[in-house]
Order: structure tokens, then sequence, then C-alpha cells
């Protein structure tokens, strides 16, 4: 917890929820904690929730008695959930799992804290914690877009290891996060895990991230086009506008990571706290790849770099003639950029992309192999609406084995269906700090929720 959350809470009326889910251990050392920043703190828990924690636990950290009943008949004599709604300042649900989620979104008020948060107008925070399935389906994924335009501030999730044995986005917080969080400017609500689709923006500096899932990891990601000149005025380029490639930057950036964007030419403005690198062409782009490969922890090369380039580049504009309908061009290949940044030791956690129109996995799981990446997104750029310049896309994510429990491994697979590519990037990068942390001993990640 930082020094400074202390005086921010100090004397703030906190109502504390918590619901079913492992995570829900968690919660005692977060009530102790705000208490200890000098909050008034309240717990309101579901059914659910005393399977895994017992109120007799909060009450003794919190020194108030525990709620639990919407029909407790002492405690509703003076409509007790009315006065507890009234007094609550700050609403904080942690962990919140997808099902609460669900109800929340919709406006139930089924049990004793549902009815709390309708009932009130004090503010609402929520940690989220489930299986990275659960918080990747488009449902839960829909709840946390509606929570958020309800006026919800989502607090995470965390990506790592889970109780059940996955790996990826789900995990509640830690409670120092938690607090730390809490009184965080807006701006520094953009850690938050919501998929909420918001456009990229130019900034100076960095979200002041409370969610450190990548603090102290560097990030290089490539992104956009390339532009292979012909001419002084004409080149060789693909459709691609580099909205992935930015999404993902603003993504891992707003995870806590030092972020370095080397793009090609688009229409884009700097994801906040991202260090970009403008670049023409895909030599241009090797060139600025291999200085910074070197110190980078991960590397995901997004940006769709031209396969060939002009063996000689005319100094002057090529011109029609008259007599000729056909022009030949002699094309030379370029550096494989990822393939090479792959082949060098040590090297960063290697993740690539794979735009294909057919045979979308057999194509894809090959490139994962013969380019010795660690892992891969694949796309169908030949599906309407989806891909190229397109606000919208849908990803199959491989990589080489998941090492399970037991000993024994398995080849990875995550199919995502179509949807924001801001919301995709979040997946992606969640996804990617699992595997750095699956491969680096040194950086574990703690065994959390279901």
């Amino acid at each position: 917890m930082s020094p400074q959350a202390g005086p921010r809470l100090a004397g703030k009326r906190i109502l504390l929820g918590i619901s079913a889910g492992i995570a829900a251990y968690k919660s005692a050392h977060l009530a102790r904690l705000l208490k200890k920043a000098g909050a008034e703190v309240r717990v309101v828990m579901t059914a659910g929730a005393q399977a895994f924690i017992t109120p007799l636990t909060l009450q003794a950290l919190t020194g108030e008695a525990v709620r639990t009943s919407l029909l407790d008949p002492e405690a509703e004599a003076g409509m007790g959930h009315i006065e507890l709604a009234r007094w609550a300042e700050l609403i904080l649900i942690a962990p919140a799992t997808a099902d609460l989620m669900a109800r929340l979104a919709h406006g139930h008020a089924d049990d004793l804290l549902t009815t709390l948060c309708l009932a009130s107008g004090a503010e609402c925070v929520m940690a989220p914690a489930m299986n990275q399935a659960m918080w990747r389906h488009p449902a839960t994924q829909d709840n946390a877009r509606r929570l958020a335009d309800l006026g919800w501030r989502l607090l995470g999730p965390d990506a790592g290891d889970q109780a059940c044995g996955d790996i990826g986005p789900g995990r509640m917080l830690e409670p120092e996060a938690i607090v730390d969080a809490l009184f965080s400017s807006p701006e520094a609500a953009s850690l938050s895990r919501s998929p909420e689709d918001a456009p990229v923006r130019s900034s100076e500096s960095a979200p002041d991230s409370s969610n450190a899932a990548a603090s102290g990891l560097t990030i290089t990601i490539t992104a956009g086009p390339t532009r292979e000149p012909l001419d002084p005025v004409r080149y060789l380029s693909n459709h691609s506008s580099g909205k992935m490639g930015y999404a993902l930057a603003a993504a891992a950036a707003s995870r806590g990571a030092r972020v370095r964007l080397i793009s090609g030419p688009v229409a884009l403005d700097t994801p906040p706290g991202v260090e970009r690198i403008d670049v023409e062409s895909a030599i241009e782009m090797c060139e600025a790849v291999r200085r910074a490969a070197a110190d980078s922890d991960i590397f995901i090369g997004c940006a769709a770099v031209a396969d060939y380039r002009a063996e000689q580049i005319s100094e002057h504009k090529l011109k029609k003639t008259t007599d000729d309908d056909t022009l030949t061009l002699r094309l030379v290949k370029n550096p494989d950029i990822i393939a090479e940044i792959a082949a060098c030791e040590p090297r960063p956690l290697m993740i690539g992309f794979a735009a294909e129109t057919r045979d979308l996995e057999t194509y894809a799981r090959d490139k994962l192999i013969r380019k010795n990446l660690d892992m891969i997104v694949a796309n169908d750029v030949g599906q309407a609406g989806l891909g190229f310049g397109a606000e919208r896309n849908a990803a199959l994510l491989l990589w080489r084995e998941d090492q399970r429990r037991d000993g024994s491994s398995a080849p990875g697979r995550l199919e995502l269906p179509a949807q924001s590519k801001a919301t995709l990037a979040e997946t992606i990068i969640d996804t990617a700090l699992a595997r750095f942390a699956a491969r680096a001993p040194s950086k574990p990640s703690q065994q959390d929720t279901p």
C-alpha cells in the first residue's frame, strides 16, 4: 500500500462487498488494509462468499457486524439496508464474480449486496475474479461494458496462474493494489480491464497504473504497414491501418509496462505513455527492431511488413510509355524481422501475427514452429468487416505448450470471436504476460482465483 493511500482513505465510509470465489480469502487482508488506512469499513457477504470465508473473521477485522441477508428481521426493523446504502460513500466489491457482474449489469436486486448497490448513490468499484475463460467470454465482456456505462469502475483482473490450473486473465488484484487504486485519478482508471472501446489518445505520460501486471517489463511492438519505394513518388505497401498494433501498445502501457512502438506510416495518435519510433521501409523497421530487441522482455511483431522491395529504386519518376502496355519490376526479399530476432540468444518472448485467407490454423501453426515463436496471433483477413482497416477483428491464439500441474504439457489454443480491436488487444496482452510468467521463473505469478 502506498503512503498516499492512508490520507486519502482516512474517515472514508466503505462498504466492502464479498461474493463467492476462492479470492474471498484476500478480502480479509483487504479489510485490514482499509482499516489500517483509517477508513470505516462495513462488510456485506453473499451466501456463496460464506463458503470461502466466515463472517466472524470479517467482523473481528472491522469491528462491525457483518450483514449477510436482505431478510434479516432484526436489521430490517428500521429498513437497515436503506440506512446502509445511505451510509456508504464507496461500495467496493472484491471479489466480484461473473455471476455478480451479470446480475448488477442487468439491474437485479435479489440479495442484500445487489439491493444495496441499486439503492446507493455511492461511488462503485469492483475487482473481478474468475476463471480466465469466464472473463474472456463475450457475455462477461458485454457485462463489463454495461457496468462501466453504469458508472462502475473495474480494477483488474490481473493475469497469471489460477487455482484451477489455467493461466490467463481473471485473478483478483492484490489487496495492496486495490487500496492504492481506490482514489487514483480517472485517467489512472484506464488500467482497469473493462473492455470499453475507448479511442487511442495522445499523451506525454503514462497512466498512473495501479495494476502492475507488467511492471518492470519492456515490451516492443511493431505496427502498421511498411512502404517500399519504387521511385520518388510511388511505393509498394498494403492495407494495414496500424489499429491492432496501437491497441496492443495501449493495453500493454495500461498494465504498467514500458512500451516501445515501432510504427510504419499510419494516421493514428500515440497511445498514452508509449515511446513511438516512426519508420517507413522494412529495412528501417528491421534496424529499429534490432536496436530495441536487446533490452526487450516481450516482442510483438504486429506490423504488416512488405515481403519484397524493389531491387533498384529509380532516381526519377518512372514514366508511362506509349509503346509498352506492361511494366516489369524486379523485386528482392526483405529481411524476415521476426525470424531474425527469434534466432537471437538470449531473446525476448516472441509473438508473431499471421494474416491468412484460408487454412488459418494450419498456416499459423506452421509459422509458429518455423519461425521459432513462443506465440502467434492468427487472423482470417478474408472475413468482411474484420482485419485490415476495420475496427473489429477475430483471432486464434496459438502457443507451443502449457505446462499442467501434473507435469504434462499440451499445445495452447485460444479462439477469440469478433470484437473490437481494443478489447482483443486486452486479451492478447494478458495472454502474453501469462506466457512470459510461465517462461520466467524469476518472476513467478501467485495462484489465485478459480
